[in-house]
């Protein structure tokens, strides 16, 4: 019996809708016949169909038949492969597009399978060589294996990976009509979006200024800009739709919300653009593959280019802020004390600032304890309680009763606080204008006036819509041009405009995450609940060093069925088939570090990041830690995400045995380093990518957020930061949004030349 929903939400994050103008037609992949094939025999390997009775559900406290079911149930199984295939090229950067398409090719060859597979493809009888599709799934399953652990075949262990991610992705996240699937009763999910109707906001906070571009047409959309106040005329030579404001915020979460609402509170004419839909609380789904696809950057589905770093980023109106987990961290004051000394930035140790924290933090309602903890917080807590240490509340944006563990779908509650809830609301009310599914392809920069400090000046964006209906470019003049489209986006839309500062896309910052988890029974009444109920962080440890300064800290992570898959080690089918049927009670701890080392994102979506000796040191010290913990709080078993499934069973173990079992922890590679045993990172904080500096020497803007290079170009969003947090962010980027906004709005209203 699978787990039933009521129909509810925004069709496309339920999964049941297309944007218009999109046409349903058959997959559109092009993989070939012999490539699909080798695909789904991979597919199969990674999730095999085992004997019903495989996995004991009494093991597990679940329903027999379910559990049944599930042992049954193979990645090879109609439309997977396919599904597959089509997130491979449509998520995947182009040389890894190219690398799974070549190897599922040679793997359709006896030549290239033995290439590959070595002796496993032999046999005595003719031909002697098999294909890969033509081996046993035993020795299917075991040439994955040797891949996963082969040190010197790490573009093969990379496409397998991307294949493995991709395959369990589809499999616990596809849903049908009625937001059903096969997998959810068995390993003990249920989607929470059966509340009282009644309970679930249906006001669309933003009705009145947003501009949904995906439901407008060439012939509409001029009507439709005239009846939100912006008078747009057609230049049909240069097929242009032109239009003009004092003020253009190019994305609308942390950053872009801030500024749209200061801006447009001070009286000037403010359009935003969002590259991403608008959804408001009775929208939302709580369906994870549905909503991370249209909520999230790439669907959810973003890497470095080398595997190593699975990145979240928001890409919704709201941006991160309506995705966020809802930690609300003031700035530490170490971090204002080093960007006001160390990098000469005033903002950081003036009184605005912390004025502006202030402001923040009471717009967006933040609240520091919680009334009722969730499973993974309860752990957490408990953990450190028993080993003596300190654990504090994370404040958040929502109410102490806010329970939802759902957040990263956007919140059904309309609890949290995001700034499609708050800051955007404030600009939307004074007039401001949000233009849904339109992205800036380029700033629009002219030659400067001689005798200017800088040597091009912005004018305003010309943009693009992703509706298929709409054929015309959008070209939006403005007095003053913001990029706050997030630290990932602002550098390639900058570069891509002509701009050369050395800083634009380096010094990228992702708050590297290891994870560590322990399993906690059912019989376990102590510790109530599920991984995925009860609000997603809301405890916090602080690692501390020898001198008391913070190494790492220790918080509790959202992750859905397909999530969890996707992350977890892979050692063989049955494996992870009894990983997952312990889902709902495997606790996770995320350990996160001020990262030293940095990346670079000088294009879209292909982001470079390498860690410095000293994170990857702190992240083992953390790892190290979260795992006491975890067996401090009662876990049978524990372990981390390297590639060789390293774990623990935690009966009767000593101490000694503990220590022993930790020395072995460490922090190494990724899967294209040449190592066998390897750890992946996440990240879902990115910074620093366009950072300020007193000069065009030591940042891409200036201390008030401008470009060194254009004239009115200001950026206001996570990119500005001079280095990593070292905690949430949400609130710096907002408090540093703020004040420059602030900056400014008070010289656009004495119109005052920009310097």
């Amino acid at each position: 019996m699978m787990m039933m929903m009521k129909k509810g939400g925004h069709p496309l994050l339920r999964g049941s809708g297309r944007s218009e103008g999109d046409e349903i037609s058959k997959y559109s992949h092009g993989f070939t016949a012999a490539e699909m094939h080798s695909l789904a025999s991979v597919c199969e390997a990674i999730l095999p169909p085992l004997p019903s009775d495989s996995l004991d559900a009494k093991d597990y406290d679940r329903p027999t038949k379910a559990v049944n079911l599930f042992s049954e149930i193979s990645g090879s199984q109609a439309p997977i492969p396919d599904q597959v295939a089509e997130l491979l090229v449509k998520r995947a950067v182009t040389e890894g597009k190219i690398l799974v398409r070549v190897i599922l090719l040679l793997l359709s060859t006896r030549l290239g399978t033995l290439l590959l597979c070595g002796s496993l493809c032999l046999s005595q009888k003719l031909p002697f060589i098999s294909n890969f599709s033509c081996l046993s799934l035993e020795k299917r399953e075991r040439t994955l294996q040797m891949w996963f652990k082969n040190r010197y075949v790490t573009p093969v262990r990379l496409a397998f990976l991307y294949i493995k991610v991709l395959c369990l992705y589809v499999v616990f996240s596809q849903v049908n009509e009625n937001g059903e699937n096969p997998t959810w009763e068995a390993i003990g999910y249920h989607v929470h979006n059966d509340e009282d109707p009644s309970q679930v906001p249906r006001k669309r906070p933003l009705e009145k200024g947003v501009l949904e571009t995906i439901r407008e047409t060439d012939s509409s959309l001029v009507h439709s800009l005239a009846n939100k106040g912006i008078r747009a005329t057609l230049d049909s030579k240069q097929n242009l739709l032109k239009m003009e404001c004092d003020v253009l915020v190019v994305g609308s979460g942390c950053g872009g919300g801030v500024a749209a609402a200061v801006l447009a509170c001070s009286g000037q004419k403010v359009i935003v653009l969002e590259k991403g839909g608008y959804f408001a609380a009775a929208d939302y789904s709580s369906l994870e593959g549905p909503s991370t696809e249209q909520l999230y950057e790439a669907g959810g589905l973003l890497s470095s280019t080398d595997g190593g770093m699975f990145i979240l980023a928001g890409s919704t109106v709201g941006g991160g802020s309506a995705v966020n987990w809802s930690a609300s961290i003031k700035t530490p004051k170490s971090m204002l004390r080093e960007w006001a000394e160390d990098y000469k930035i005033p903002l950081f140790g003036s009184p605005e600032y912390l004025s502006a924290m202030d402001t923040v933090c009471e717009r967006i309602g933040v609240t520091d304890s919680c009334a009722e903890e969730g499973f993974q917080n309860q752990v957490l807590r408990k953990g450190c309680q028993t080993l003596g240490l300190k654990v504090d509340y994370v404040p958040r944006n929502s109410s102490e009763n806010h329970y939802c563990g759902d957040c990263g779908y956007g919140c059904r509650k309309g609890d949290k606080k995001g700034t499609d809830r708050t800051w955007l609301v404030d600009a939307v009310d004074h007039g401001a204008v949000i233009l849904t599914g339109c992205k800036a392809e380029r700033f629009i920069l002219e030659k400067n006036k001689r005798g200017s400090l800088r040597a091009k000046k912005c004018r305003g964006v010309i943009a693009k819509t992703s509706s298929n209906n709409i054929t015309q470019m959008l070209q939006i003049e403005a007095k003053v041009t913001i990029s706050a489209c997030g630290a990932l986006s602002t550098p390639p839309l900058m570069i891509s405009s002509g701009l050369k500062n050395h800083n634009i896309g380096r010094n990228l910052h992702l708050h590297p995450v290891v994870i560590a988890w322990g399993y906690f029974p059912e019989s376990n009444t102590e510790i109530k609940g599920k991984i995925y109920e009860g609000g997603i962080m809301t405890s916090i440890h602080d690692v501390e060093g020898t001198d008391s300064d913070v190494r790492a800290i220790i918080e509790t992570p959202a992750l859905g069925p397909a999530s969890f898959s996707g992350i977890c080690p892979w050692e063989s089918g049955l494996d992870i088939k009894k990983r997952m049927v312990k889902y709902a009670r495997t606790a996770h701890l995320i350990v996160l570090v001020k990262d030293l080392g940095s990346g670079e994102v000088k294009s879209e979506r292909r982001i470079s990041y390498e860690l410095d000796a000293s994170d990857r040191e702190n992240l083992r010290v953390g790892l190290r830690q979260a795992l006491r913990i975890l067996v401090a709080a009662g876990a049978v078993e524990v372990g981390t995400h390297r590639s060789d499934g390293q774990r623990l069973k935690c009966k009767g173990i000593n101490e000694k045995e503990l220590e022993e079992f930790l020395d072995t922890v460490n922090v190494v590679g990724g899967p294209m380093s040449i190592t066998e045993n390897w750890i992946g990172l996440t990240s879902a904080h990115q910074m620093g990518s366009c950072r300020m500096g007193i000069d065009d020497k030591a940042g891409a803007v200036d201390l008030n957020g401008e470009s060194w290079e254009a004239e009115g170009l200001f950026v206001c969003d996570a990119s500005v930061l001079p280095t990593a947090v070292g905690v949430n962010p949400m609130i710096t980027i907002q408090s540093t949004a703020y004040c420059l906004s602030k900056i400014i709005a008070d010289r656009v209203l004495t119109k005052s030349t920009l310097p």
